[in-house]
Protein backbone atom coordinates (compact mmCIF):
# COMPACT_ATOMS: atom_id res chain seq x y z
CA UNK A 1 0.00 0.00 0.00
CA UNK A 2 1.19 3.42 -0.83
CA UNK A 3 2.15 6.35 1.40
CA UNK A 4 -1.37 8.39 -0.01
CA UNK A 5 -3.67 5.06 0.23
CA UNK A 6 -2.61 3.86 3.31
CA UNK A 7 -2.96 7.87 5.19
CA UNK A 8 -5.82 8.28 3.59
CA UNK A 9 -7.12 4.36 5.02
CA UNK A 10 -6.09 5.56 8.29
CA UNK A 11 -8.17 8.40 8.53
CA UNK A 12 -10.95 6.72 7.37
CA UNK A 13 -10.33 4.41 10.29
CA UNK A 14 -10.02 7.41 12.77
CA UNK A 15 -13.32 8.63 11.89
CA UNK A 16 -14.55 5.61 12.59
CA UNK A 17 -13.27 5.04 15.87
CA UNK A 18 -14.23 8.89 16.47
CA UNK A 19 -18.05 7.95 15.34
CA UNK A 20 -18.03 4.78 17.34
CA UNK A 21 -16.61 6.69 20.88
CA UNK A 22 -19.77 8.52 21.21
CA UNK A 23 -21.78 5.83 21.01
CA UNK A 24 -23.49 5.47 24.99
CA UNK A 25 -22.07 1.95 26.11
CA UNK A 26 -24.12 -0.70 26.64
CA UNK A 27 -26.55 -0.04 29.73
CA UNK A 28 -26.09 -2.45 32.91
CA UNK A 29 -28.74 -3.58 35.83
CA UNK A 30 -28.86 -0.80 38.14
CA UNK A 31 -26.31 -1.30 41.24
CA UNK A 32 -28.45 1.44 43.31
CA UNK A 33 -31.25 0.56 46.04
CA UNK A 34 -34.33 2.42 45.91
CA UNK A 35 -34.31 5.53 48.37
CA UNK A 36 -37.68 5.85 50.04
CA UNK A 37 -39.13 9.25 50.78
CA UNK A 38 -40.43 9.80 54.45
CA UNK A 39 -44.06 8.13 54.22
CA UNK A 40 -46.27 11.09 55.72
CA UNK A 41 -48.04 11.36 58.96
CA UNK A 42 -51.06 13.02 60.65
CA UNK A 43 -49.67 17.03 60.30
CA UNK A 44 -47.50 16.72 57.56
CA UNK A 45 -47.73 19.23 54.71
CA UNK A 46 -48.53 18.41 50.92
CA UNK A 47 -47.39 21.40 48.44
CA UNK A 48 -49.69 21.72 45.28
CA UNK A 49 -47.95 22.87 42.29
CA UNK A 50 -48.31 23.39 38.74
CA UNK A 51 -45.23 22.01 36.93
CA UNK A 52 -47.11 21.53 33.84
CA UNK A 53 -50.74 22.84 32.69
CA UNK A 54 -52.97 25.84 33.98
CA UNK A 55 -55.24 25.40 36.73
CA UNK A 56 -57.52 27.14 38.38
CA UNK A 57 -57.32 27.56 42.53
CA UNK A 58 -61.33 26.49 42.75
CA UNK A 59 -60.61 23.05 40.78
CA UNK A 60 -58.18 21.98 43.13
CA UNK A 61 -60.71 22.44 46.08
CA UNK A 62 -61.94 18.89 46.39
CA UNK A 63 -58.41 17.49 46.60
CA UNK A 64 -57.51 20.55 49.48
CA UNK A 65 -60.65 19.19 51.47
CA UNK A 66 -60.17 15.14 51.07
CA UNK A 67 -56.27 15.44 51.64
CA UNK A 68 -57.13 17.58 54.75
CA UNK A 69 -59.64 15.01 56.08
CA UNK A 70 -56.65 12.61 56.05
CA UNK A 71 -54.79 14.77 58.35
CA UNK A 72 -52.63 16.67 56.33
CA UNK A 73 -51.75 20.20 55.87
CA UNK A 74 -51.71 21.83 52.43
CA UNK A 75 -49.71 24.31 50.37
CA UNK A 76 -50.31 26.04 47.78
CA UNK A 77 -47.91 26.89 45.34
CA UNK A 78 -47.60 30.14 43.43
CA UNK A 79 -48.64 28.68 39.86
CA UNK A 80 -52.05 27.42 41.27
CA UNK A 81 -54.06 29.74 39.44
CA UNK A 82 -51.60 31.37 36.85
CA UNK A 83 -51.77 30.82 33.46
CA UNK A 84 -49.00 31.32 29.99
CA UNK A 85 -51.31 30.22 27.74
CA UNK A 86 -51.54 26.57 28.24
CA UNK A 87 -48.81 26.86 31.13
CA UNK A 88 -49.65 26.95 34.67
CA UNK A 89 -47.59 30.31 34.31
CA UNK A 90 -43.89 30.85 32.68
CA UNK A 91 -41.52 28.72 32.25
CA UNK A 92 -39.77 30.60 34.96
CA UNK A 93 -42.35 30.32 37.38
CA UNK A 94 -43.22 26.94 37.03
CA UNK A 95 -39.51 26.15 37.67
CA UNK A 96 -39.53 28.39 40.67
CA UNK A 97 -42.22 27.22 42.58
CA UNK A 98 -41.25 23.46 41.72
CA UNK A 99 -37.61 24.43 42.91
CA UNK A 100 -39.16 25.98 46.29
CA UNK A 101 -41.23 22.93 47.42
CA UNK A 102 -38.19 20.97 46.30
CA UNK A 103 -35.89 22.80 48.95
CA UNK A 104 -38.56 23.26 51.56
CA UNK A 105 -37.91 21.07 54.37
CA UNK A 106 -41.47 22.06 55.69
CA UNK A 107 -43.26 20.23 53.05
CA UNK A 108 -43.32 16.56 52.80
CA UNK A 109 -44.90 15.86 49.77
CA UNK A 110 -45.20 17.57 46.19
CA UNK A 111 -48.77 17.04 44.35
CA UNK A 112 -48.67 17.97 40.96
CA UNK A 113 -52.09 19.92 40.07
CA UNK A 114 -52.31 18.36 36.38
CA UNK A 115 -50.53 17.09 33.98
CA UNK A 116 -50.80 18.75 30.43
CA UNK A 117 -47.37 19.74 28.55
CA UNK A 118 -44.50 21.78 30.30
CA UNK A 119 -42.31 19.56 32.94
CA UNK A 120 -39.80 18.97 30.50
CA UNK A 121 -39.34 22.72 29.56
CA UNK A 122 -37.63 22.81 33.11
CA UNK A 123 -36.21 20.55 34.39
CA UNK A 124 -32.76 20.37 33.18
CA UNK A 125 -32.88 24.00 35.40
CA UNK A 126 -34.10 22.02 38.51
CA UNK A 127 -31.86 21.94 41.22
CA UNK A 128 -32.14 18.89 43.19
CA UNK A 129 -29.68 19.11 45.75
CA UNK A 130 -31.83 19.28 48.62
CA UNK A 131 -34.29 16.60 47.32
CA UNK A 132 -31.52 14.60 47.29
CA UNK A 133 -30.91 15.28 51.04
CA UNK A 134 -33.97 15.08 52.07
CA UNK A 135 -36.48 13.72 49.74
CA UNK A 136 -40.15 13.74 49.50
CA UNK A 137 -42.93 12.35 47.92
CA UNK A 138 -43.22 13.46 43.83
CA UNK A 139 -46.99 12.98 42.87
CA UNK A 140 -48.54 12.94 39.57
CA UNK A 141 -49.30 11.56 36.10
CA UNK A 142 -49.42 11.84 32.60
CA UNK A 143 -46.59 14.53 32.09
CA UNK A 144 -45.82 14.71 35.27
CA UNK A 145 -43.87 10.80 33.92
CA UNK A 146 -40.90 13.44 33.45
CA UNK A 147 -39.91 14.01 36.88
CA UNK A 148 -40.35 10.51 37.98
CA UNK A 149 -38.15 9.30 35.19
CA UNK A 150 -35.63 12.05 36.23
CA UNK A 151 -35.95 11.35 40.19
CA UNK A 152 -35.77 7.51 39.57
CA UNK A 153 -32.87 7.24 36.67
CA UNK A 154 -30.74 9.88 38.37
CA UNK A 155 -31.56 9.54 41.91
CA UNK A 156 -32.45 6.26 42.48
CA UNK A 157 -35.41 7.95 44.68
CA UNK A 158 -39.16 6.25 44.71
CA UNK A 159 -42.08 8.86 43.92
CA UNK A 160 -46.05 8.01 43.17
CA UNK A 161 -47.66 7.60 39.93
CA UNK A 162 -51.38 8.65 40.40
CA UNK A 163 -54.27 10.99 39.97
CA UNK A 164 -53.83 14.76 40.77
CA UNK A 165 -55.75 17.45 42.07
CA UNK A 166 -57.80 18.05 38.66
CA UNK A 167 -59.06 14.29 39.42
CA UNK A 168 -60.52 14.58 42.65
CA UNK A 169 -64.30 14.17 43.06
CA UNK A 170 -66.29 17.40 44.39
CA UNK A 171 -68.70 15.19 47.11
CA UNK A 172 -66.36 11.87 47.51
CA UNK A 173 -69.25 10.14 50.04
CA UNK A 174 -71.36 10.01 46.14
CA UNK A 175 -68.39 9.25 43.85
CA UNK A 176 -68.66 6.21 42.06
CA UNK A 177 -66.61 3.21 44.32
CA UNK A 178 -63.59 3.13 41.79
CA UNK A 179 -62.80 6.56 42.06
CA UNK A 180 -63.11 6.58 45.70
CA UNK A 181 -61.01 3.57 45.71
CA UNK A 182 -58.05 5.40 43.76
CA UNK A 183 -58.43 8.43 45.34
CA UNK A 184 -57.79 6.10 49.11
CA UNK A 185 -54.87 4.68 47.37
CA UNK A 186 -53.12 7.75 47.38
CA UNK A 187 -53.68 7.96 50.87
CA UNK A 188 -52.70 3.74 51.60
CA UNK A 189 -49.32 4.74 49.53
CA UNK A 190 -48.19 7.90 50.92
CA UNK A 191 -48.76 7.06 54.59
CA UNK A 192 -46.23 3.68 53.99
CA UNK A 193 -49.13 0.66 53.55
CA UNK A 194 -47.84 -2.25 51.02
CA UNK A 195 -49.93 -1.70 47.92
CA UNK A 196 -51.40 -4.92 46.26
CA UNK A 197 -53.53 -4.99 42.72
CA UNK A 198 -55.55 -8.21 41.52
CA UNK A 199 -57.60 -7.39 38.24
CA UNK A 200 -59.18 -9.44 36.34
CA UNK A 201 -57.11 -11.39 33.36
CA UNK A 202 -57.30 -10.94 29.74
CA UNK A 203 -57.11 -13.18 27.06
CA UNK A 204 -53.96 -11.40 24.99
CA UNK A 205 -52.33 -11.82 28.72
CA UNK A 206 -48.69 -13.83 28.30
CA UNK A 207 -48.36 -15.84 31.57
CA UNK A 208 -45.79 -15.39 33.88
CA UNK A 209 -44.70 -14.46 37.58
CA UNK A 210 -41.22 -11.97 37.83
CA UNK A 211 -40.00 -9.80 39.89
CA UNK A 212 -38.28 -6.45 39.76
CA UNK A 213 -38.71 -2.10 40.11
CA UNK A 214 -41.75 -0.97 39.10
CA UNK A 215 -41.36 2.13 36.67
CA UNK A 216 -42.91 3.65 33.96
CA UNK A 217 -45.86 6.23 33.36
CA UNK A 218 -47.04 7.71 29.99
CA UNK A 219 -45.50 6.23 26.98
CA UNK A 220 -45.22 9.25 24.61
CA UNK A 221 -43.28 10.62 27.72
CA UNK A 222 -41.58 7.08 27.99
CA UNK A 223 -40.53 8.21 24.13
CA UNK A 224 -39.34 11.82 24.74
CA UNK A 225 -37.41 11.16 27.33
CA UNK A 226 -34.78 8.63 25.15
CA UNK A 227 -31.78 9.93 24.61
CA UNK A 228 -31.48 12.19 27.61
CA UNK A 229 -30.34 12.18 31.01
CA UNK A 230 -33.72 11.19 32.26
CA UNK A 231 -33.89 7.88 29.86
CA UNK A 232 -34.82 4.92 31.78
CA UNK A 233 -33.07 1.83 32.30
CA UNK A 234 -35.60 -0.98 31.74
CA UNK A 235 -33.15 -3.70 32.81
CA UNK A 236 -34.31 -5.95 35.41
CA UNK A 237 -38.03 -3.61 35.89
CA UNK A 238 -41.19 -4.31 35.40
CA UNK A 239 -42.09 -1.45 33.11
CA UNK A 240 -45.80 0.04 32.91
CA UNK A 241 -47.31 2.57 29.90
CA UNK A 242 -50.71 3.88 29.45
CA UNK A 243 -51.55 6.66 26.72
CA UNK A 244 -54.49 8.79 25.50
CA UNK A 245 -55.87 10.65 22.78
CA UNK A 246 -53.47 9.16 20.22
CA UNK A 247 -53.73 6.93 16.61
CA UNK A 248 -52.76 3.84 16.51
CA UNK A 249 -49.95 4.77 14.35
CA UNK A 250 -48.53 6.63 16.83
CA UNK A 251 -48.86 4.21 19.36
CA UNK A 252 -46.85 2.11 17.16
CA UNK A 253 -44.01 4.59 16.28
CA UNK A 254 -43.64 5.61 20.27
CA UNK A 255 -43.30 1.95 21.36
CA UNK A 256 -41.11 1.38 17.86
CA UNK A 257 -39.31 4.04 19.81
CA UNK A 258 -38.65 1.70 23.23
CA UNK A 259 -37.67 -1.11 21.19
CA UNK A 260 -34.98 0.42 19.29
CA UNK A 261 -33.57 1.82 22.43
CA UNK A 262 -33.66 -1.69 23.70
CA UNK A 263 -36.09 -1.35 26.76
CA UNK A 264 -38.40 -3.84 25.90
CA UNK A 265 -34.77 -6.38 25.74
CA UNK A 266 -34.55 -7.12 29.56
CA UNK A 267 -37.90 -6.38 31.22
CA UNK A 268 -38.67 -8.36 34.00
CA UNK A 269 -42.03 -7.37 33.16
CA UNK A 270 -44.64 -5.23 31.00
CA UNK A 271 -47.93 -3.77 32.26
CA UNK A 272 -50.34 -2.05 29.95
CA UNK A 273 -52.62 -0.14 31.40
CA UNK A 274 -55.29 1.96 29.53
CA UNK A 275 -55.70 3.25 26.20
CA UNK A 276 -57.86 5.85 26.17
CA UNK A 277 -60.15 7.64 23.85
CA UNK A 278 -57.98 6.63 20.60
CA UNK A 279 -58.66 8.93 17.95
CA UNK A 280 -60.11 7.46 14.68
CA UNK A 281 -57.96 6.89 11.86
CA UNK A 282 -58.72 8.88 8.17
CA UNK A 283 -60.93 6.57 6.04
CA UNK A 284 -58.51 4.85 3.71
CA UNK A 285 -55.68 5.33 6.07
CA UNK A 286 -56.56 2.98 8.70
CA UNK A 287 -53.76 1.74 10.16
CA UNK A 288 -54.43 -2.09 10.66
CA UNK A 289 -53.41 -3.24 14.34
CA UNK A 290 -54.83 -2.37 17.54
CA UNK A 291 -53.04 -1.47 20.89
CA UNK A 292 -53.13 -6.03 21.67
CA UNK A 293 -51.87 -6.20 17.85
CA UNK A 294 -49.04 -3.73 18.50
CA UNK A 295 -47.60 -4.76 22.05
CA UNK A 296 -47.51 -8.42 21.17
CA UNK A 297 -45.36 -7.78 17.66
CA UNK A 298 -42.75 -6.15 19.99
CA UNK A 299 -42.65 -7.91 22.83
CA UNK A 300 -42.57 -11.42 20.95
CA UNK A 301 -39.49 -12.55 21.24
CA UNK A 302 -39.32 -12.38 24.48
CA UNK A 303 -40.74 -14.42 27.63
CA UNK A 304 -41.49 -12.52 30.28
CA UNK A 305 -45.23 -11.96 31.34
CA UNK A 306 -47.57 -9.54 30.04
CA UNK A 307 -50.57 -7.96 30.90
CA UNK A 308 -53.27 -6.08 29.22
CA UNK A 309 -55.97 -3.24 30.57
CA UNK A 310 -54.13 -2.35 33.99
CA UNK A 311 -56.15 0.29 36.11
CA UNK A 312 -53.72 2.92 35.66
CA UNK A 313 -53.68 5.78 32.92
CA UNK A 314 -56.00 8.36 31.66
CA UNK A 315 -59.23 6.53 32.90
CA UNK A 316 -61.08 6.36 36.23
CA UNK A 317 -59.71 3.48 37.28
CA UNK A 318 -56.33 4.99 38.04
CA UNK A 319 -54.50 3.35 40.81
CA UNK A 320 -51.18 4.59 43.27
CA UNK A 321 -48.33 3.17 41.74
CA UNK A 322 -44.96 3.64 43.93
CA UNK A 323 -42.70 3.86 41.32
CA UNK A 324 -38.95 2.87 41.63
CA UNK A 325 -40.14 0.04 44.32
CA UNK A 326 -39.74 -3.47 44.49
CA UNK A 327 -43.20 -5.44 42.76
CA UNK A 328 -43.80 -8.95 42.50
CA UNK A 329 -45.89 -9.05 38.89
CA UNK A 330 -47.70 -12.53 38.50
CA UNK A 331 -50.17 -12.81 35.67
CA UNK A 332 -52.39 -16.41 35.80
CA UNK A 333 -54.87 -17.52 33.57
CA UNK A 334 -57.65 -16.34 35.77
CA UNK A 335 -55.85 -13.48 37.22
CA UNK A 336 -53.06 -10.49 37.57
CA UNK A 337 -52.03 -9.72 40.82
CA UNK A 338 -49.02 -6.38 40.78
CA UNK A 339 -47.96 -6.93 44.68
CA UNK A 340 -45.12 -4.15 46.10
CA UNK A 341 -42.39 -6.10 47.96
CA UNK A 342 -41.84 -5.28 51.50
CA UNK A 343 -38.23 -5.33 52.40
Amino acid sequence: MNRKHFLSSLAITSLGLSAFSHLPAPEKEDETFTILPPYLKAGDTIGITCPAGHIKQEEIMPAIRIMQSWGFKIRIGNTVGKSDFSFGGTDAERLQDLQSMLDDPGIQAIMCARGGYGCARIIDQVNFNNFRQQPKWVIGFSDITVLHCHINRLFGIASLHSKMCNSFPDDFAKAESVVQETILSIQQALTGKPMQYLTPADANNRIGSSKGVLIGGNLSMLASVLGTNSEINTIGKILFVEEVSEYLYTIDRYFNSLQRAHKLDNLAGLVIGGFNRLKADDPGEEFGRTVYDIVKEKVKDFDYPVCFNFPVGHQKGNYALKCGVMHHLEVQNNRVSLKEIVS
